[in-house]
């Protein structure tokens, strides 16, 4: 018998998961596998888009995509990425794509997910049915995407999410980080009904509203208000109030996605009907897993089982254990919320008259634990703010625990397992990861394997590689099942993947050997061979090195780097001219008017830094932007020296002590656009009024009188708000301009990529940057100095690029970008 066809119609979590566990089971010798996915990506993890809007992660981070395009080619899988099955004829056994294309198959699965679902509203939609415009879902990396770049597209904007479940409350709190007003709008009256209790949606909701987040449960959203130009402007609800909003995210609970299966003449309820094997109803051949799945007459929209459910589908496809059976899942849940740890589990309250029922509810510390026991059996229990007994409690809901007589001691440390011990005494099948399935067992047997470090089990497991609220855990058991054997991670101080070298090892060695390209330094160094995700800083840190002495690859920059200029969502660019310490002239200001209407350019807009950004310019147009305006780049789109703030200092300023705008001009002029592991932000304020702000800033300076200038590193005011650190009190200007240089040269040299001064002042430590930079402890002072001395000095305007384009599609328009297959609305 030869291979056989298998087509996964789904490329998301439940399908990508299913495929691998088949190939696991000796797949690849038994089908010729097809995915099509919806889609233009690799699999991705959706529980991670949360962090992504929260700028915790990006949408490069290599956590986010679970099956990047290269896993199928090395795992002979055929993916149709960005074509949708617009068709099922179960009879011909073919699948139809809205391409066009007609794939056969054998075997079929079927895991379409499920689709958000949007409530009936007034003005939702455009006349052609897509949703107005301001107005996203929270399910794809276009809706995240989408979000972003409404966010930061000018100040002030306003967003309404409706819904207050965990989907709700996460973006509530990934746009509020972004510098967004956020309202959470929610039908039921208390927030996360679906697990918690009323009690525990108070606690919450104090939380939530700590963060500066608006709470309106009870209140059920009839209307999308939209403005004279389509453009939404807020919400009504049925008790006839409203909300302004600038932007609406809807997360107001998902629907399987169930079209494609009821077409095709499949058994359909809320979601596709299966049996114990996950088998369609009255199909041989045709299954169905995950999210569009009704088994039992349960539809399941946690990942937890639909792992299970794709052990047992494995199983059974590939003959491994044709008796496989799923029987439904016993549903925990342990996640972060906005930041709140919150562990639930069963029932929320007591159901008889009999339910013994415990509770702990201090709103002031924002804790709140219950318990449900039943006939001596634990059916339900709540955790929110301290969820330390989760670990225990979770045992005790699968019956693998006794329950202790005094039931208190169920939620405090009283005789019951301690959370310090709960590694050593968890039972190997009690699961770890929800948001990936990783067992005790799993991480156990992983280490057993061979990986002794918490790094080499999150990445063989991906335990840890979702919310991260297992991840201490996951470091306990890893501790208490290698003993002796533990190792530290030997990547984890690695500045690149591939490439087992520290920073200052790596900049040692790109030095002695003279490599100036990313694919000279992945010949040298990466014994494994090149890795993507190290392209961009290894090319930022070869400018570093090297500044304009180094080998450009455009293959190894972000279109960013390439064209000088920051791309928007619509694949237009903004135009930041400098300004230096925020001060312009006339004719600059005509110019830029001038430049405005005769590119057409939609919007200009002043930005926090005190400069002008010019939004909507098209990529094609940009030298010419560039060539009219005749001033230098801001550097509005880089990892790099961006621009220094300030206040009118002396010259007008009733109480300014320091000219604070001649030096910021000073400093702007000698460290202008200067690379960096990410971007610097600097301010001079003339008094400690702090008009500039620079006590939030990268490099902050105050004058305070009598010629001294205080500094301050560490600093930041958006999505993390930091107070900075003190480095040193200057007597000069001169001497804030030299220890701003030493300070930005030993950033660049020593700090990890994407890592703020936020990150890296602290983890460093002020006293210690104060005594290697300010009292020159270890005789590094002079070298630094050379070394930005030098940095300087090869400082040229990357729009000067407009003369002599760098390749022939440097400024070439790629609009319009090539239309994938229409997904249609379901």
């Amino acid at each position: 018998m030869g291979r056989r066809k298998l087509v996964v119609v789904g490329n998301g979590m439940a399908g990508a998961r299913t495929v691998e566990e088949i190939l696991a089971r000796g797949g690849a010798d038994l089908f010729d596998v097809t995915m099509i996915g919806d889609e233009p990506y690799g699999n991705y993890n959706r529980i991670m888009l949360s962090h992504v809007l929260s700028g915790e992660s990006s949408l490069d981070d290599d956590d986010l995509m679970l099956n990047p395009m290269a896993w199928y080619r090395e795992n002979g899988v055929t993916l149709y990425a960005g074509d949708s099955a617009e068709a099922i004829d179960r009879f011909a056994k073919t699948v139809t794509c809205a391409s066009g294309r007609t794939i056969d198959f054998d075997t079929l699965i079927i895991a379409t997910g499920s689709n958000t679902f949007f409530p009936n509203m007034d003005g939702l939609r455009e006349s052609d049915g897509r949703l107005a415009r301001g107005v996203f879902g929270f399910r794809t990396i276009a809706d995240t995407n989408g979000m972003l770049q409404m966010a930061s597209a000018r100040d002030g904007v306003r967003a309404v999410v409706i819904g207050g479940g965990l989907l709700g409350l996460e973006a509530a709190y990934g746009l509020k980080t972004q510098g967004v007003d956020v309202d959470v709008v929610h039908s039921p009256g208390h927030l996360m009904n679906q697990q918690l209790d009323e009690r525990g949606g108070k606690v919450l909701r104090n939380k939530i509203e700590e963060l500066g987040v608006g709470v309106h449960t009870g209140k059920r959203t009839t209307a999308v208000v939209r403005n004279h130009d389509g453009a939404v402007a807020g919400v009504g609800f049925a008790d006839g109030e409203s909300l302004p909003a600038d932007m609406i995210v809807v997360t107001a609970g998902i629907r399987p996605n169930v079209e494609l299966a009821r077409g095709a003449g499949l058994v359909v309820e809320r979601g596709i009907v299966v049996d114990d094997q996950m088998r369609c109803e009255d199909e041989g051949f045709i299954f169905a897993v995950g999210e569009c799945a009704q088994h039992r007459s349960e539809v399941y929209g946690l990942v937890a089982p639909l792992w299970e459910q794709a052990v047992v589908l494995a199983d059974v496809v590939t003959g491994a254990n044709p008796r496989a059976e799923y029987h439904g899942s016993r549903l925990t849940t342990k996640l972060k919320v906005a930041g709140v740890d919150v562990a639930a589990m069963g029932v929320k309250g007591p159901e008889r008259d009999d339910d013994e029922f415990v509770q702990f509810y201090e709103p002031r510390s924002g804790v709140y634990k219950s318990v449900v026991v039943r006939d001596n059996k634990l059916i339900g229990a709540m955790l929110l703010g301290d969820i330390s007994k989760a670990n225990f409690l979770t045992q005790a809901f699968d019956e693998k625990v006794a329950l202790p007589d005094e039931r208190i001691s169920m939620l405090f440390d009283m005789g019951t397992p301690s959370a310090e011990t709960g590694a050593a005494e968890l039972a190997d099948d009690v699961q770890v990861c929800n948001c990936n399935g990783v067992t005790k067992g799993d991480i156990v047997a992983c280490v057993q394997g061979g990986c002794t470090s918490v790094s080499e089990v999150c990445a063989k497991t991906r335990a840890g590689k979702g919310c991260g609220s297992c991840k201490q855990l996951v470091g306990d058991i890893v501790e208490f099942a290698a003993g002796d054997s533990l190792t530290e991670d030997r990547s984890a101080e690695w500045y690149v993947p591939a490439i087992p070298l520290t920073k200052p090892e790596l900049i040692d060695a790109i030095r002695r050997q003279n490599l100036r390209s990313v694919t000279d330094v992945f010949a040298a160094l990466a014994p494994e061979g090149e890795d993507a995700s190290a392209k961009m800083p290894l090319s930022s840190l070869l400018r570093v090195i090297w500044g304009q002495d180094w080998q450009r690859e455009p293959g190894a920059l972000f279109v960013n780097d390439r064209v000088h200029a920051n791309i928007q969502r619509d694949g237009t660019f903004s135009v930041v001219p400098q300004m230096k310490g925020g001060v312009t002239s006339p004719q600059q200001l005509r110019r830029i008017a001038d430049v405005a209407e005769k590119y057409d350019i939609p919007m200009i807009k002043a930005t926090g830094g005190q400069r002008i950004d010019l939004l909507g310019v098209r990529k094609e147009d940009l030298p010419k932007v560039w060539k009219d305006l005749d001033m230098p780049s801001g550097y509005a789109y880089g990892k790099s020296f961006r621009t220094v703030k300030t206040c009118v200092g002396t010259d007008y300023c009733r109480f300014g002590l320091g000219d604070s705008t001649s030096l910021g001009i000073d400093i702007e002029t000698r460290y202008q656009g200067l690379e960096s592991p990410a971007k610097l932000k600097l301010a001079v304020t003339g008094c400690p009024r702090n008009c500039a702000e620079a006590l939030c800033k990268d490099f902050g300076v105050v004058a305070v009188g009598d010629g001294r200038w205080e500094i301050y590193v560490g600093g930041a005011a958006g999505a993390h708000i930091r107070k900075g650190d003190l480095l040193a009190t200057a007597d000069s200007p001169a001497e804030v301009i030299r220890l701003c240089g030493i300070f930005i040269q030993y950033y660049r040299e020593q700090a990890k990529w994407l890592e703020r001064t936020y990150a890296w002042v602290p983890r460093v430590g002020i006293e210690e940057l104060r005594a290697i930079l300010v009292d020159d402890r270890d005789g590094l002072v002079a070298g630094l100095q050379e070394r930005i001395d030098e940095a300087v000095a090869g400082y040229t305007d990357p729009w000067l690029d407009r003369e002599e384009p760098r390749s022939p599609a440097q400024f070439t328009s790629s609009l319009p970008l090539l239309p994938l297959p229409k997904v249609p609305v379901r």
